[in-house]
């Protein structure tokens, strides 16, 4: 039996929203940037994105501006303000990246695309995304292979505004957001520029044009301080227990096992060492064949926050974005 948020009854799905744009280098910084400026002004939801002058504000065409904010809250970077339906606020993830003691307002570094991945394909509100990390079950894919899994699961699940050219498009703005175009690509400059989570290398290129694989394997780049942030949140959405098991991790929809395409034995070896890196909040333990985390309480994603500070503070290298 299909399980997973994807299948519950009240979830709507969503195919659009991006004009057809990938993530592009400083699109977030420049929303982050945006809200923040307006965070005092009333219906900046409205001000920020939707006035006459955004165009020269962000310095790009109408349909991109709405492709930033977009891409800027899929990533977590901001957010509608709980307190207000008209309001847009940075988000705590948002300051700690971009914000004016911002770690990586440049982007600089692996851990920041990870969290933008971990956001963007390990929460349901980007369909396509969600599906192909957490459902679709083909090592190697063409985009139709794609589009036909989701025309069949729109078809089961009753979704009405679901059209084949919809997602056609969704899946290749999907496509192009984690894999490089190859050189001499035909297509407007502007339309071949790289996504910022190609360099996650977690989709390549296999063919000499539409044959795609997901690159499933350990993630040096991972930092453990994303892995726990994002095992914390998938924790709890799934249970409120004090105990998760190995294979709920490893293969859950919406497990870090999943979105971060990690094999077993990579993820033991996270896990054999999450007690140190999140100082005894998380431990894991092996006995008697059974492999399981747990945990001193539950927290939250604020609190997690403070394992994703400790990456930053590593810096590791990474070529400038």
């Amino acid at each position: 039996m299909a399980r997973g948020l994807l299948y519950q009854p009240d979830y709507k799905p969503l195919f659009s929203g991006h004009e057809t744009f990938p993530l592009r280098y400083g699109w977030l910084k420049k929303a982050f940037d945006a809200v923040a400026a307006s965070a005092d002004k009333l219906n900046n939801k409205r001000t920020v994105f939707l006035a006459d002058d955004a165009i020269a504000q962000f310095g790009v065409g109408k349909n991109m501006v709405a492709s930033i904010r977009h891409w800027a809250t899929a990533a977590g970077v901001i957010a509608d303000d709980p307190r207000d339906a008209d309001q847009l606020t940075p988000t705590p993830l948002g300051n700690l990246i971009f914000g004016p003691d911002g770690r990586d307002p440049y982007m600089e570094m692996p851990t920041t695309l990870w969290l933008a991945h971990w956001h963007i394909a390990g929460h349901t509100t980007k369909t396509t995304w969600y599906w192909a990390f957490n459902h679709f079950p083909a090592k190697t894919f063409r985009r139709d292979d794609l589009v036909s899994s989701l025309l069949k699961l729109a078809a089961n699940q009753g979704w009405k505004r679901a059209a084949e050219m919809t997602l056609r498009r969704d899946v290749e703005c999907f496509v192009r957001t984690y894999v490089s175009q190859p050189a001499g690509a035909q297509g407007a400059l502007e339309d071949n520029l790289e996504s910022p989570l190609a360099e996650l290398a977690l989709i390549r290129l296999i063919g000499k044009r539409d044959d795609y694989q997901f690159v499933r394997g350990a993630k040096p780049t991972l930092t453990p301080g994303v892995f726990a942030y994002a095992l914390n949140a998938f924790w709890n959405s799934v249970r409120a227990a004090q105990t998760l098991s190995f294979e709920m991790v490893a293969h859950e929809p919406g497990s870090p096992g999943r979105v971060f395409l990690l094999d077993e034995a990579d993820l033991a070896d996270r896990l054999s060492s999450l007690e140190t890196q999140t100082k005894g909040q998380f431990r894991w333990s092996e006995t008697a064949g059974l492999k399981q985390i747990t945990r001193e309480r539950v927290l939250s994603e604020d609190e997690a926050l403070r394992f994703v500070e400790n990456d930053f503070a590593q810096r590791p290298s990474r070529k400038a974005a």
